[in-house]
C-alpha cells in the first residue's frame, strides 16, 4: 500500500486495520450513526460540560472524528474545533456534511501537532481500537499537545473482554472493539500526567443497541 499523507507509513497493524474497517463501512456507518446519537441527553451533557470547561473559542482537536457529528456539536458550543481521522472515506462524509469545519487525515497515535498547542482534546469512542499496552503512549501524546490547564475528554464502553467483528454492515471486514474499566483508564491517565476531574458511567441504551454500560472521563493537564 502506498504511503498516505498524514499517516505513518509503518503504522501498527491495529491502526491499519482500523483505517480499512472504517474506509469500508463509512457510508453505512454514517447513515446509522450520522447524527449526534451519542446524543442521549446524558452524553450531550458531558460534551456540553467539556465545552464549558475549555471555554468559548478554545482550540480543540476531535481525534477519531468519524463523520464529524461530535466535531459539529462542539463547534455549536463555541469551540474552535477540528476533526482528525484515519479514514479518508469518513472524512469525505464529515466534509460533505459540515462544509464550514476543518477535517484532516492523520493518526492520533502519532499526532503531528506542536507541543502545548491545544486547549482541549476529545477522543469520543476512538480509543476503543487501541490495545491497552499502547494506551500509555497514546495518553502521553494527548498530554504533550495540550496547554497547561487544558482538558481531555474520553468516551468508551465499559468492560474487560474485547469484542471481535469479522463482518459489519454487510461487509467482510475485521476489527477488535476494546472495552475498559473507568478506574483502570483513569489510572493510565494519571500515569501520563493528567488529573482526572470527572468519571461518568451510564447504563446502556438498549434502543441504540448498546450491550454494555458507557463511560466518559474528563481529565486536566496540571498548570495554567
Amino acid at each position: 500500500m502506498p504511503d498516505t499523507p498524514g499517516l505513518v507509513p509503518d503504522a501498527p497493524d491495529f491502526v491499519s486495520e482500523t483505517r480499512l474497517f472504517y474506509d469500508t463501512v463509512a457510508e453505512e456507518y454514517a447513515v446509522q450513526f450520522g447524527d449526534l446519537r451519542p446524543g442521549t441527553a446524558l452524553d450531550r451533557g458531558v460534551l456540553h460540560g467539556f465545552a464549558e470547561l475549555v471555554g468559548e473559542g478554545g482550540e480543540v482537536a476531535d481525534l477519531g472524528c468519524g463523520p464529524g457529528r461530535v466535531t459539529a456539536y462542539l463547534a455549536s458550543q463555541g469551540l474552535s474545533v477540528f476533526g482528525l481521522d484515519l479514514s479518508e472515506s469518513m472524512l469525505a462524509i464529515a466534509r460533505r456534511e459540515n462544509p464550514g469545519l476543518r477535517f484532516e487525515q492523520g493518526s492520533m497515535q502519532e499526532l503531528d501537532l506542536p507541543d502545548g498547542s491545544l486547549d482541549g482534546v476529545v477522543a469520543w469512542y476512538s480509543i476503543i481500537h487501541t490495545p491497552e499496552e499502547h494506551l500509555p503512549a497514546l495518553f502521553a501524546g494527548f498530554h504533550r499537545v495540550l496547554r497547561p490547564g487544558g482538558h481531555l475528554l474520553l468516551g468508551f464502553q465499559c468492560g474487560d473482554a474485547p469484542r471481535r467483528y469479522e463482518e459489519a454492515f454487510g461487509h467482510q471486514v475485521s476489527l477488535t472493539f476494546r472495552r475498559g474499566r473507568p478506574e483502570r483508564v483513569g489510572a493510565l491517565l494519571s500515569g501520563a500526567g493528567f488529573a482526572v476531574r470527572a468519571t461518568t458511567v451510564r447504563e446502556p441504551d438498549e434502543a441504540q443497541g448498546e450491550p454494555v454500560a458507557q463511560a466518559s472521563l474528563v481529565a486536566r493537564k496540571p498548570g495554567g
